[in-house]
């Protein structure tokens, strides 16, 4: 395997410029949110210090003109004045990942949030580790509980699978993630909160994660009033986060909310820097991305645990042709889909089962499982292609006996996909619950 990030920056550093004084330069011009300066040499995401009225502050280096850096600093760009000193840092520290994590709420670098002090950890990793070769991988081969019915019942998650959780805003993705922190048996739970609105996160960490469910977590914050560069890395943390635990041969719940707010930070630095726009305003640097980090995730080696990844992907308008939605269904392993019109009717979690669909379901689930999980999508089926005739009083029952079933069994069907937001039901208790609705009982 390839040396890391971190390995090839320290080995540049060592070669480059361990044999000089590190030279420093000057800031030329801000363009936005993007810094460019003149003076000084330093590899594409190395770190640089930049000098404020307020003090210095840190700032990534994404790109490159001719001598002149461009730089995305993590924090505001206010202070910073024409000619300012900026010095590379010629140490990365990395990430400091551990089971000190645990029961934290950190920041995109790694800083904590929660007041209880600072993290210290025996180790770090780096932002941007390799993906593990495909072929070492272990298959996927047993599923995961996740506690919600809809999903163990008839879109059942492998250990180690990638799936998206699509939907509109304002139709459940945060609680359902929630759902799942308290009724998984992963061992370990990370959770990255892209994006979001800095009210939810405190909300989703008091009142969905609750006590319990925060113990066995730990929690990646990078709001929506964060820098582009902050959300991208609290992406990638979280990604470290997980993969350290998946090392030490735990099995992972990462739950990221969401992807679309990391394509979104990757477009307005992608484009500060002058890269063109491709499709609807994204640039194709952001497609090179999505792949380079959902293909982290995943089982690991012989002796490694598993990371299983839900990865919401907010569709604009509930448009699932979306670029960014249309993008990230090809490269992860299913799709389940949160659907408004159910929302709006009360039903919730509002998971589409026709709609969606596990990939890994055949390799996990018995060959009676998975008829039944065919037989739930045909009877949803028929009630939705009849539901008006049935309505207007057009059909006569006993005409076909697959829609006199199929309407016979639709209010258990309903009562079997809905939970409440607390309730919790392990993965042989829904199968067999599965299979006393479809036999009448």
């Amino acid at each position: 395997m390839s040396s890391s990030l971190a390995e090839r920056l320290s080995r540049y550093q060592t070669q480059n410029l361990a044999t000089r004084p590190v030279a420093s330069g000057r800031l030329v011009r801000v363009v936005g949110l993007t810094i460019e300066a003149v003076g000084c040499r330093a590899p594409v995401g190395s770190q640089c210090k930049v000098e404020t009225i307020n003090g210095d502050i840190e700032a990534e280096v994404i790109g490159f003109s001719g001598d002149t850096l461009f730089l995305m600093p993590s924090e505001s760009v206010t202070g910073i004045m024409p000619g300012a000193k900026v010095t590379p840092m010629l140490q990365d520290s990395g990430l400091p990942v551990g089971m000190e994590l645990l029961g934290r709420v950190i920041d995109g670098c790694g800083n904590p949030l929660d007041g209880l002090g600072e993290i210290y950890t025996a180790n770090r990793a780096s932002f941007n580790a390799d993906a593990i070769n495909p072929l070492a991988r272990k298959p996927i081969k047993e599923p995961l509980d996740v506690g919600l019915k809809a999903i163990n019942g008839c879109l059942t998650v492998g250990k180690g699978q990638r799936i998206g959780l699509f939907a509109g805003s304002g139709v459940g993705k945060s609680v359902t993630l929630g759902m799942m922190t308290r009724g998984t048996t992963a061992q370990v739970v990370v959770v990255g909160l892209i994006g979001e609105r800095g009210r939810e996160v405190k909300e989703f960490i008091d009142e969905i994660l609750g006590e319990e469910g925060r113990k066995r977590a730990v929690v990646v914050a990078a709001p929506a009033d964060a820098s582009p560069l902050m959300r991208l890395k609290g992406c990638q943390t979280s990604l470290t986060i997980a993969e350290y635990f998946r090392d030490q041969g735990l099995d992972v719940l990462l739950l990221m909310d969401s992807l679309t707010r990391f394509a979104q930070a990757q477009r307005e630095i992608a484009l500060s820097v002058g890269e063109p726009p491709a499709t609807k305003g994204y640039p194709p640097s952001v497609f090179a991305k999505l792949p380079a980090l959902v293909e982290r995730a995943g089982n690991g080696g012989e002796h490694q645990g598993s990371i299983t990844a839900f990865f919401t992907v907010l569709t604009e308008g509930d448009d699932l042709q979306d670029p960014i939605a249309d993008a990230s269904r090809a490269i992860l392993d299913g799709h389940i889909v949160l659907s408004r019109e159910m929302a709006d009717a009360g039903h919730y979690p509002a998971i589409d089962v026709e709609r969606s669909v596990s990939r890994v379901m055949p390799a996990i689930v018995s060959e009676e499982h998975m008829l039944m999980s065919k037989a739930v999508r045909q009877l949803l089926s028929i009630c939705r292609k009849n539901q008006d005739l049935v309505s207007i009083g057009a059909y006569k029952p006993g005409t076909d006996p697959n829609i006199d079933q199929a309407f016979n069994l639709k209010p258990k069907l309903d009562a079997f996909l809905q939970q409440s937001m607390k309730e919790s039901v392990p993965y042989d208790m829904c199968v067999n619950m599965l299979r006393s609705v479809l036999s009448g009982n």
